[in-house]
């Protein structure tokens, strides 16, 4: 398998984390919130669900508790953030930090113990069509997640629902004043987010590198907030955002075994780099932004 087969054939798989987090945000941001703790979210989630499944308990129960770890303490954030009015900003860094801490100290027993994994599976046909074939042989997670990123979209795009919500998020008041439960709603994306983040977690510790190590998530969470940005809070663009960063951190190891001569440290900070040059391009646009922007994005609501 050359470098490239091996970038194609990993490509969803590395970007499953990065989607299902920034799908989480994506609905939390379209409701009028800025929720940056999804690092912490996505930590804790992690660490439950390997856990879950090193005694025993399976993947699909490991997901569930990963799910539901992460909603839980997203409504924490709910509760300070809408309940008390504080500064979303704020409130986002300290349930970040809060999940790392805790994902530290559940996981300080388990450190450099594995798992097993879940098997893949191929699509007949198309997974035998030379150098794309590899791209349709994926684990269930990741195909869940492709059906997740249309069903997001379809709700969005189509559904009375998608439309509440992303009325609450541009103007609120006016939501509030035709009968919609603003704060109600808002939990609820909340605590969606916070599960879409378990979920990413519990990916990334218990399918796609099945062992665990403290600080695993290693930036994924910020990067999932920098997706939606970066896919002007649109469901598509997120969806191809999260395939370029998974494609750029399989680049790395990629190159280590071409026998590229380059400082693994330098090849390691590529994701981030991209991020960075990515958001500096779509800021440049003014238009783009206030286009598909949210127009309450953390601002607090009061009846």
């Amino acid at each position: 398998m050359n470098a490239v087969e091996f970038i194609i054939a990993g490509m969803l798989a590395a970007a499953t984390p990065f989607l299902l987090a920034a799908l989480g945000e994506l609905v939390v941001e379209r409701a009028g919130v800025l929720n940056l703790g999804v690092e912490g979210l996505m930590a804790l989630g992690a660490v439950l669900a390997f856990i879950v499944v090193y005694h025993g308990g399976g993947h699909l129960l490991g997901f569930i508790v990963a799910g539901l770890g992460g909603a839980a303490l997203s409504l924490v954030f709910a509760v300070v953030a809408l309940g008390f009015r504080a500064n979303q900003v704020a409130t986002g860094l300290a349930i970040g930090i809060l999940g790392q801490g805790l994902s530290a100290l559940f996981g300080k027993t388990y450190e450099s113990l594995t798992i097993r994994g879940i098997p893949k599976l191929a699509f007949p046909g198309l997974s035998e069509i030379p150098v794309i074939g590899r791209l349709f042989v994926q684990d269930i997670v990741v195909w869940i997640s492709l059906l997740a990123t249309l069903a997001i979209w379809a709700v969005f795009a189509y559904t009375r629902v998608g439309l509440v919500v992303r009325a609450i998020g541009e103007n609120p008041k006016a939501a509030h004043a035709i009968g919609y439960p603003v704060i109600a709603i808002r939990v609820a994306a909340i605590a969606f987010g916070g599960m879409m983040a378990g979920f990413a977690g519990a990916y990334a510790a218990a399918v796609y590198t099945p062992l665990w190590a403290d600080g695993m998530i290693a930036g994924r969470g910020w990067i999932a907030i920098a997706l939606v940005v970066f896919g002007t809070w649109l469901t598509g663009r997120i969806f191809l955002g999260a395939c370029l960063f998974g494609a750029v951190s399989l680049m790395s190891l990629a190159a280590q075994a071409t026998g590229l001569d380059l400082p693994s440290q330098l090849l390691s900070s590529l994701p981030y780099l991209v991020t960075i040059i990515v958001l500096g391009i779509i800021s440049a646009d003014r238009r783009l932004l206030k286009l598909n922007g949210v127009a309450s994005l953390g601002e607090p609501f009061e009846r």
